[in-house]
């Protein structure tokens, strides 16, 4: 029997080097791991066989996202995005 598939949800922000709002405001849907990673004997670096991890879906609201994990059986929680907390201040304010 398959284990239980659990995802991610988070919503994407805006790039620090994106002027404008176009890809804020998804949510992206990624699936956590399901097997732990192990070295690999020839090359040392650490995988497993859990390519679950790779895929990434993209959805236009939260609600979009949740009913897709309700329909396929997937547990799943959302980590939502900080406030955007941007404080306005003047240069001269730095030699106050």
């Amino acid at each position: 029997m398959a284990a239980m598939k659990t995802a991610r949800i988070i919503e994407e922000q805006r790039k620090t080097t994106q002027s404008g709002k176009a890809q804020a405001g998804r949510w992206l849907l990624m699936f956590e791991r399901n097997e732990k990673m192990r070295p690999d004997p020839l090359t040392g670096w650490a995988g497993s066989g859990d390519t679950d991890t790779q895929i990434r879906l993209t959805f236009e609201t939260l609600d979009e996202a949740l009913a897709y994990c309700q329909r396929k059986g997937i547990d799943a929680h959302v980590v939502k995005s900080p406030p955007n907390s941007l404080k306005i201040q003047a240069y001269a304010d730095n030699f106050k």
